[in-house]
């Protein structure tokens, strides 16, 4: 092992050039980076794919989201660190449940952050359109039982689950097709555009998760939907006009945004 002082050198080296290529968080990245490897011709590798302005996530092979960490593969949707928010509302809204689903489930960070904060028996399954996604998520859930289905949002889901689902985590993509350019390069460059573009006004797919939900939750079941505060109100607009009872949630320090709607409790009424 290299003396303590050579390490030092080598960190600020690293250090400098993540910042020179507008890494924010510079010391925190070759941390990162130095744990990844002990061989210097891979280091300088990775290095070289992050000052490239590949996401450090899929640089390393994966992310940390709340307890779990998660595998994520070149071109996979990146998880955000707020939507943990996603996490945090999901329990507080069904504390016990019996029956989730991750749905555009990216990597799976989001059924597997729940899964770990559960002590009970779970039925865990999650679904995205992307093949890549698909083979991380079932890497991330296999440790909790968990079964990964690949297909259009419910499309993907087993017909058993109908009516039985008590908690529907959903990060669908929601910016607005012509604010893709707008995005940072790391994540226009190197994330699926199905996993970004939510279409015009970016809801399209809102509007189609909440649509479905009803049909899917169980009496009492909530459906917990990432958003932006810009766009918050006509998701929930979205929400209820399927039945929904819908609340906006804010969260300043994780900088997030979410819509929770809880289908009323007793039989399901058609509109």
């Amino acid at each position: 092992m290299p003396p303590p002082a050579r390490n030092a050198a080598g960190q600020e080296r690293l250090v400098a050039d993540l910042r020179a290529a507008g890494c924010v968080f510079a010391e925190d990245e070759a941390a990162v980076l130095l744990a990844s490897t002990d061989d210097p011709a891979e280091l300088a590798a990775l290095l070289a794919r992050r000052v490239a302005g590949e996401p450090l996530e899929q640089v390393v092979g994966w992310a940390q989201f709340g307890a779990v960490r998660v595998p994520v593969e070149p071109g996979v949707f990146v998880p955000r660190q707020r939507s943990r928010l996603l996490v945090d509302l999901a329990l507080a809204t069904v504390p016990a449940p019996r029956t989730v689903v991750d749905l555009c489930c990216g990597s799976g960070a989001l059924g597997a952050a729940v899964a770990a904060a559960l002590a009970g028996p779970l039925e865990l399954h999650a679904a995205d359109l992307d093949a890549a996604a698909v083979r991380c998520a079932t890497r991330t859930l296999e440790p909790f039982g968990g079964r990964v289905h690949r297909g259009d949002l419910y499309d993907a889901l087993p017909g058993e689950l109908r009516g039985r689902v008590d908690l529907l985590l959903v990060n669908a993509p929601y910016v607005p097709t012509v604010a893709i350019g707008l995005m940072p390069p790391e994540a226009r460059l190197h994330e699926p555009r199905t996993a970004l573009d939510g279409g015009t006004d970016g809801l399209d797919l809102h509007r189609r998760v909440a649509a479905g939900a009803p049909g899917w939750l169980a009496p009492g079941g909530a459906l917990v939907l990432e958003t932006s505060e810009d766009q918050a109100e006509r998701t929930a607009a979205a929400v209820r006009a399927a039945g929904l009872d819908p609340r906006v949630h804010r969260c300043a320090d994780l900088d997030a945004t979410a819509v929770v709607g809880v289908r009323p409790p007793g039989p399901r009424t058609l509109a």
